[in-house]
């Protein structure tokens, strides 16, 4: 689109350019953010819509479109100056109306922002927001006791931990630590398992001097969802005898952790506008909380907004227990984006920055795995398994991933091992099943145990494609065609694009006779891209067929004509 303006994406260390032109027409300008509006590109559409209402300033859909575009993008200054021009038509508008009441909270009015938001009304999720953020007004205010009451309107089950949570942040910031423990232990009691719960319970315990009572709660979680960095490091300075300081020292903060909370629910619940909102309104409050930021980040990614989330992964403090998480992240989107060196060498640098850091180690393993890079990746991986200090039930997937990668490299003994294993941490791993029973088939080795293995496998996994050939491969290697033939043809329903199973299937047909059937299977095996390795084999099945006598697997496990 011709234009007389360049727009480009935030540069930045990470930063993929996103080059755009404005149009010099409205109609051009409009249509454009139509298009990248249903796009998800909150960028383009906030741009676009911003030109567009420059040639047409009165027009209330553009200036509705343009507001709500702007706060999604995080254009915040942009969105303030667009609400009272969206309340001058619809004074109900409770997006503006929350709009400017954050704005005007951040610039600690608080009276006027309490007055803003009383406006808004609506829904419940309104209802919700409005409470929440006129309670930390009262508290901005320094009056605890007003906010306290303010929340204590929340009494429907669904809001209680909403609730009590800000009831103890709020009553912690006013001094007032007895109702603060009493409001986190009610909180605690009816929600364990949410983070920010369990780190700010923490962190209050932590600041009263009950250290071995924080690092509990910490322990406590990490048997849930091990490995977390923010507990992590949060154990680590309880070890160290470091404090651990409130993440909710002021108003602001606790405002939005507010909406933070509400985004992150919009985003699981699969509300993508609302979680952007919310999360954005956050930020413009608390621009450096890395959990809202990696949230934000999130949601763009399910958007198919990669670059977006690239941009903001890459704006998490370089100081923050998540940093390392971010970068983990934004390198898998180069990858996802073909830049395969470029995020390689992306984790290769957060690596030597962090040469312990197992979660890193592990994704740069992967990358280099899919990357066809077996030994460096076995390498890695190997690294890994080297810091762990003992046996675990969920290590099993890094002794899997080193058994794939020294499978493909070729070193049998080792990935034998490895899975071995796997499968002793796991027993009844359907994936570890499935790949050391199909690779104990397709050798001719153990066939009985491996049989059992990937009928165990099937059980587990009856939708998975791969684990159904492995079934369907296991029979033809026995010589028993025809259950191999309706093992595949289940397989090809469940994973039609895929070259091994296609290949499997036409020589299973060739086996019973269909030798027509064979042939189209082949053919379409070659069309899919097979490996390097398997393509000449392919081919010369199109053009010559199978030998008339396959070698078959036998009960004791060796191979025979």
């Amino acid at each position: 689109m011709p234009g007389s303006s360049h727009a480009t994406a935030r540069e930045g260390t990470l930063s993929v350019p996103r080059p755009f032109e404005v149009g010099t027409s409205l109609s051009g300008n409009y249509l454009a953010a139509i298009v990248a509006g249903a796009e998800r590109d909150t960028l383009a559409a906030s741009t676009f819509f911003r030109e567009a209402l420059r040639d047409d300033p009165n027009n209330q859909d553009l200036i509705d479109r343009a507001f709500v575009a702007a706060l999604s993008n995080g254009a915040m200054a942009e969105a303030v100056a667009l609400a009272p021009r969206v309340l001058a038509h619809d004074k109900g508008n409770g997006l503006a109306h929350l709009t400017k009441g954050v704005d005007l909270f951040k610039n600690r009015r608080y009276a006027a922002a309490r007055a803003e938001l009383a406006k808004g009304g609506g829904d419940r999720r309104r209802d919700i927001t409005t409470t929440l953020l006129t309670a930390w007004t009262y508290a901005g205010a320094k009056d605890t006791r007003k906010a306290l009451q303010t929340l204590d309107a929340l009494n429907e089950d669904i809001f209680v931990v909403f609730r009590d949570y800000h009831g103890a942040l709020i009553a912690d910031l006013g001094g007032d630590k007895a109702e603060a423990e009493k409001r986190f232990k009610s909180a605690y009691a009816a929600e364990r398992n949410t983070l920010r719960l369990v780190d700010a319970y923490a962190r209050f315990l932590a600041s009263r001097g009950q250290r071995e009572d924080a690092k509990k709660l910490y322990e406590t979680f990490n048997e849930v969802a091990p490995g977390h960095p923010i507990v992590v490091a949060a154990i680590a300075a309880l070890n160290e005898g470091k404090p651990l300081p409130p993440f909710v020292r002021t108003a602001d903060d606790g405002a939005a952790e507010a909406l933070y909370g509400l985004g992150a629910i919009g985003g699981r619940q699969g509300d993508e506008l609302a979680s952007l909102i919310y999360l954005r309104l956050s930020l413009a409050l608390a621009p450096e909380n890395a959990l809202a930021i990696l949230t934000l980040g999130d949601v763009y990614e399910r958007m198919k907004q990669p670059e977006m989330a690239i941009d903001l992964y890459d704006s998490v403090p370089k100081d923050s227990p998540l940093r390392v998480n971010a970068d983990i992240q934004a390198a898998l989107i180069l990858e996802t984006l073909g830049k395969s060196k470029e995020a390689t060498d992306h984790l290769s640098a957060v690596v030597a920055a962090n040469p312990k850091n197992q979660e890193a180690l592990t994704a740069l393993g992967n990358l280099q795995r899919s990357r066809k890079l077996y030994g460096d990746a076995a390498a890695t991986y190997s690294r890994v398994i080297a810091l762990l200090p003992k046996d675990e039930k969920s290590q099993w997937l890094l002794y899997y991933y080193r058994g794939i990668a020294n499978e493909r490299r070729k070193d049998w003994k080792a990935a034998e091992a490895d899975l071995k294993k796997a499968l002793e941490l796991n027993p009844d791993q359907p994936l570890v099943l499935n790949y050391l029973g199909y690779s104990w088939v397709d050798q001719g080795v153990n066939v009985d145990e491996a049989f059992k293995m990937l009928r165990r496998a099937v059980d587990l996994r009856q939708r998975d494609g791969y684990v159904v050939d492995s079934l369907g491969w296991a029979y033809y290697r026995l010589g028993r065609y025809d259950d191999a033939v309706r093992e595949l043809e289940r397989a090809i329903d469940l994973k039609p694009s895929d070259p091994v199973i296609n290949d499997h299937l036409g020589d299973a047909y060739w086996r019973v006779g269909r030798k027509l059937e064979a042939q189209f299977q082949w053919n379409h095996a070659r069309d899919l891209n097979p490996e390097p390795e398997d393509l000449p084999k392919i081919l010369d099945k199109i053009k010559n067929g199978l030998k008339d006598q396959p070698e078959v697997a036998n009960a004791t496990g060796k191979t025979g004509g």
